[in-house]
């Protein structure tokens, strides 16, 4: 049979098997639990493998095997070299096969904590995890990580296959010993079903058949097990749903809104809303490029064309209007950390949720998850693999369902904003209600009143630098100068407001995060008050700096660098700090033991080690009249 009628077979048969439709599942737990041997096993013994991938994967076997003689499944999903060379899975391999009864998509996915990330994209698809266990080791920690992630992820099922039975002679006394620790811990988190199936993937024993060395197990062969696995959603039950990619208007005749529908049913004739402005019209048509539809459901990628025109762009929610989700700038989340760096409360990232992106922060952890435990532990910071129940702020209101209803309207991604590197990912749980209680009241006098009685412009000039580089004093120059020519100034500073508002914090980088925060907010007022307002502080993070400069409108923040070598701001030390420092009395001092992040393109880059003080403040006002900041 040649290649490409086998492959049509293939084909013929995934189209045509099974009436319980697709099953979507991925194995997980520690690493050389057998992960990808049994799926290589499924896929070998569901007869699904071409004859010349049979004939490479008993090659490779004979190159990177680690059974001797026999063939090694794991090497079916191990694609990348450096999997194959160290054994061991690092990224998510997605596999499709099928049985009389239904379809089925796998994946494998890593089982060391470094790839703890790729185990949640594997999850975050799944409707059952199947837990591997290896029968001489029992359950660990990385077991009951990714356990605590399915739950994250919102997987009801768990299969708990303790593996290699054939390495512990069978033994049924210490399957179910395994079983009743894992149980002890997995109960409390409330999933629908846990099924325990001894097995040894190598040899096929209860994977796609019964195993006569434990004919004790009176239970389903694994594949038995997930073809009559009732994992039927009611997804297509909920509200309609669906975030808007794009407005499609190729010409002045058509207006569409594009969107792949996430849950729910929409038709023509349905009155939707649009959940964040609150405007309603009603579905005119549902248009595909294989031509209109009479009915959408979740899945479906559409166009809807509505009666009439209204305000909608790309981040938006379509929404049926009889059961609107909720809006909100504030909610409750939980986390999962994915970057080397620490995740701290009050730093701004970007989040990601269906096709809208916000600049959001984190304004409360509330606690930690001990994944050997499944405790509860204050913290004040989240490092990389780390689960936390948090607080979120966004910059503008977004739509969302919990993810526990609607996986697609509640999950979400923190991107860090300089790297555009994805550093969490997040499941909402609820809205914060005192959020929809909180209005800004109008004020008949304007932040433009208050600035044009002064004669001036307002605005933040920003100073930041290393201790000793001569932020203070150039600040305090500039203010007693603009003060001197009648402008309307106050001046922020550093060691000053840690007398006052900050004194409750200390100089850890979650305290430093919040410090700048603070001061930020402050100065937000200042610049409504009308006022110039000087702020010195080292503020050695960019992502705190870009904070405070998005507060404001873009003119009204001046991130002013002075600039002077570590080496001079050491020999000048006014305040004795780097003495200290190297004495070891002070940690987490910024240039010495704590980093400090230079300003990529600050408005003013001064050099005090080449320009005395009393020229540096005439170099910034001359700059601010130059902006019209000065009147």
């Amino acid at each position: 049979m040649s290649i490409e009628s086998s492959r049509a077979d293939v084909i013929d048969r995934l189209t045509q098997s099974g009436g319980q439709g697709v099953l979507r599942f991925l194995t997980c737990g520690s690493v050389d639990d057998g992960k990808s041997t049994l799926i290589g096993r499924l896929l070998y013994d569901s007869k699904l493998l071409f004859e010349d991938q049979i004939s490479v994967l008993e090659r490779d076997s004979r190159k990177h095997g680690t059974v001797g003689d026999e063939v090694d499944f794991a090497l079916l999903l191990d694609g990348l070299e450096a999997e194959r060379e160290q054994g061991i899975t690092i990224d998510v391999a997605y596999r499709f096969f099928a049985t009389g009864k239904r379809k089925f998509v796998v994946a494998d996915t890593p089982g060391h904590e470094q790839y703890t990330r790729n185990m949640a994209t594997g999850a975050s698809t799944a409707d059952v995890a199947v837990m591997m266990i290896d029968a001489r080791k029992g359950v660990l920690v990385q077991t009951l990580r990714h356990t605590y992630i399915a739950r994250m992820m919102g997987i009801r099922h768990i299969v708990l296959a303790v593996n290699k039975m054939d390495l512990v002679e069978h033994s049924r006394g210490r399957f179910h010993e395994i079983v009743a620790d894992y149980l002890r811990s997995a109960e409390a988190l409330g999933f629908e079903t846990i099924t325990p199936i001894p097995m040894s993937a190598r040899y096929g024993d209860n994977v796609t058949r019964r195993s006569e060395d434990m004919a004790w197990h009176t239970g389903p062969t694994l594949i038995e097990h997930l073809e009559e696995l009732d994992v039927s959603s009611d997804i297509q039950n909920q509200p309609f749903r669906m975030p808007v990619q794009w407005v499609n208007r190729p010409d002045l005749n058509f207006r569409g809104y594009a969107g792949t529908v996430v849950a729910g049913i929409v038709r023509p004739g349905d009155t939707i809303v649009v959940a964040q402005s609150g405007q309603t019209a009603m579905v005119e048509r549902i248009v595909t490029a294989d031509g209109d539809l009479v009915e959408a459901v979740a899945g479906d990628a559409i166009t809807l064309v509505l009666d009439h025109e209204i305000d909608v762009s790309r981040g938006d929610v379509i929404a049926e209007a009889a059961a609107r989700p909720e809006v909100t700038d504030q909610f409750a989340a939980e986390i999962l950390w994915m970057s080397e760096e620490s995740l701290l409360p009050g730093r701004s990232y970007l989040l990601k949720i269906g096709t809208a992106t916000t600049p959001a922060t984190v304004s409360a952890l509330k606690h930690s998850v001990d994944v050997n435990t499944y405790e509860k532990k204050p913290s004040r910071k989240l490092d990389m693999n780390g689960i936390g129940y948090c607080n979120l702020s966004t910059a503008r209101p977004v739509a969302f369902d919990p993810y526990q209803q609607i996986r697609g309207m509640g999950a979400f991604i923190l991107v860090d904003r300089f790297t555009n590197q994805t550093v969490g990912a997040g499941m909402i749980e609820f809205g914060l209600r005192r959020a929809s209680n909180i209005h800004h009241h109008a004020m008949d006098v304007s932040k433009d009143d208050r600035a044009r009685i002064k004669g001036q412009k307002p605005a933040i000039l920003w100073f930041t630098g290393l201790s000793g580089a001569g932020k203070s004093t150039v600040a305090n120059l500039v203010e007693s100068k603009l003060s001197k020519a009648g402008h309307h100034t106050y001046s922020l500073d550093g060691d000053n407001i840690r007398h006052g508002l900050n004194r409750d914090l200390g100089f850890t980088d979650e305290d430093r995060v919040e410090n700048v925060r603070r001061i930020g907010e402050v100065g937000k007022l200042f610049v409504d008050a009308g006022l110039i307002v000087t702020c010195s502080f080292i503020s050695p993070f960019r992502s705190e700096r870009q904070m405070v400069r998005e507060l404001v409108d873009e003119s009204e923040f001046i991130e002013v660098f002075i600039d002077a070598p570590i080496e001079l701001c050491m020999e000048r030390d006014p305040k004795g700090l780097y003495k200290k420092a190297k004495a070891g009395e002070i940690k987490n001092f910024t240039g010495f033991d704590s980093p400090y992040e230079v300003p990529d393109s600050p408005e003013l880059h001064i050099k005090t080690a080449d320009l005395s003080a009393e020229d540096a403040a005439d170099q910034l006002i001359a700059e601010l009249r130059r902006l019209g900041r000065l009147g």
